[in-house]
């Protein structure tokens, strides 16, 4: 597939969810059509052929839609980022600011060795805090965040400012709210 498709025609945009004055930029619509999804896959799996990964990392849940055909494809682990109490055996955690509170993420310790590579994927990336979380808890399992990688981006929400000790790299990114 060519790199000439265009995303930005795939992707539902809802005005005022989950709240008034929000623009949600739903991935479901991506999901609905095979060749915008496998658009997707096939991009982020050429650009991380290139690379010497040791797994795919998806945070939950929309992560995992993507980074699920993305580990199988590279023929890489895929490790879950998952929110506190939903897996079973020694963890590590992170726990990060959200706009109300906090929240704390999760991985399986043995997941992560020391060393490993790692691709780090979600579907969009708004303020960057749990992406952030998460690139900090893989490396505190001693792995080292090769790529963080999204299908969207919101830099007007400053989505790269957290996130600039990494490489970041997005299909489409969206720099004012746009229906």
């Amino acid at each position: 597939m060519n790199g000439s498709y265009n995303l930005d025609s795939a992707i539902r945009k809802i005005p005022d969810f989950p709240k008034k004055g929000i623009l949600f930029y739903d991935i479901t619509s991506i999901l609905m059509n095979p060749e915008a999804f496998r658009y997707c896959i096939d991009t982020v799996c050429g650009r991380a052929e290139t690379k010497d990964l040791s797994a795919v990392a998806a945070v939950e849940a929309r992560g995992f839609i993507f980074g699920a055909p993305i580990a199988e494809k590279l023929g890489l682990p895929l490790v879950l980022v998952r929110k506190k109490g939903k897996l079973p055996g020694q963890t590590a955690e992170k726990e990060f600011a959200l706009e109300y509170g906090t929240d704390i993420i999760q991985v399986q310790r043995d997941d992560i060795k020391i060393g490993d590579s790692v691709l780090l994927v979600d579907d969009l990336v708004a303020t960057g805090g749990t992406l952030k979380a998460a690139a900090e808890l893989i490396t505190g399992c001693g792995g080292r965040v090769s790529e963080i990688f999204c299908i969207i981006g919101l830099p007007f929400l400053n989505d790269f400012v957290p996130l600039k000790d990494y490489t970041l790299k997005t299909l489409i990114n969206y720099t004012h709210e746009k229906v």
